[in-house]
C-alpha cells in the first residue's frame, strides 16, 4: 500500500474544488499515520475516544483531530482540550456536556450537527426538524463553549449512486436553509459539510462536501477488531 502515493492522487482529485482531505485513521498503528502524515496529512479522523487520546499523545502536535465517530457524554473530557472538530454531535444533550468540558479548558470546540440522511435505519442524527428545532431552542444561545460550524451525512451503503446523490443533495439543501436562515444563534454559522468517504467521495464532491472522511483509498481496508 503506497499511501503517499494514494494520497497524491486524492490530491489532485480536490485540486479543483474546496474540500479538505480527513485522513480516517482508525485501526490503524502510528507508524502507517506517520506515513501519512510525512506525505503531508495534518487532519486525522478516529471514531473512537481512547484511540484518539493515545494517537494524541504520541504524534506531532499540529495534527488536527476530528472525531467522527459516536461519542458518548461520559467520554467527551478526554478529547475536549485538543480535539479540532467533532463530526458527530447528535443530541442538545451531548452538545451541553461539550460546552461543560470545554469551559473548564477555556477554550472554544468546534462541533458539526450529524444528520441522518440515509433511508437505512440509523440510531444517529438529527432529522432535519429537529436541527430547526435545535436553533430555535433557547438552550444553545447559553452553550458558549460550543461553535456549530456546518453539518456532517453519511449516505445509504449502497451501489446505487443515484441514491446516494440525492442523500447528499439533500444534505446540501439543509446546509443552504440554515446558512441563509436569519435567525441562526451565535453559537452557530454552516461553514462545512462533512459528506463522502472513500465509496462515494467523487459524488460528494459534485454535491458540494467541504470536507472528505477517506480511510480505505488511502490506508487501505479497515482493520477490524473484536
Amino acid at each position: 500500500m503506497d499511501i503517499a502515493k494514494n494520497i497524491e492522487q486524492l490530491q489532485k482529485e480536490l485540486a479543483s474544488g474546496n474540500c479538505k482531505l480527513i485522513a480516517v485513521s482508525k485501526t490503524k498503528p502510528v507508524s502507517t499515520l506517520m506515513d501519512a502524515y510525512e506525505a503531508g496529512i495534518r487532519d486525522f479522523g478516529e471514531n473512537k475516544v481512547q484511540e484518539m487520546v493515545e494517537k494524541y499523545e504520541q504524534m506531532p502536535k499540529d495534527i488536527r483531530w476530528h472525531m467522527i465517530g459516536h461519542l458518548q457524554r461520559n467520554k467527551v473530557k478526554y478529547i475536549t482540550p485538543f480535539v479540532h472538530l467533532i463530526h458527530s454531535v447528535d443530541s442538545i444533550r451531548l452538545m451541553e456536556e461539550i460546552n461543560k468540558q470545554a469551559a473548564k479548558h477555556d477554550r472554544t470546540v468546534s462541533c458539526l450537527l450529524q444528520v441522518h440522511i440515509a433511508e437505512e435505519e440509523s440510531k444517529y442524527g438529527f432529522s432535519d426538524e429537529e436541527i430547526f428545532q435545535l436553533i430555535r431552542d433557547e438552550t444553545i444561545q447559553h452553550l458558549k463553549y460550543v461553535q456549530v460550524v456546518g453539518v456532517m451525512g453519511m449516505a445509504s451503503f449502497t451501489s446505487n449512486e443515484s441514491k446516494v446523490r440525492k442523500e447528499f443533495e439533500h444534505l446540501k439543501l439543509l446546509f443552504d436553509a440554515l446558512k441563509y436562515n436569519d435567525d441562526l444563534p451565535d453559537q452557530v454559522r454552516m461553514e462545512e459539510i462533512s459528506m463522502g468517504m472513500s465509496s462515494d467521495y467523487q459524488i460528494a464532491i459534485e454535491e458540494g462536501s467541504t470536507m472528505l472522511r477517506i480511510g480505505t483509498s488511502i490506508f487501505g481496508e479497515r482493520n477490524y477488531q473484536k
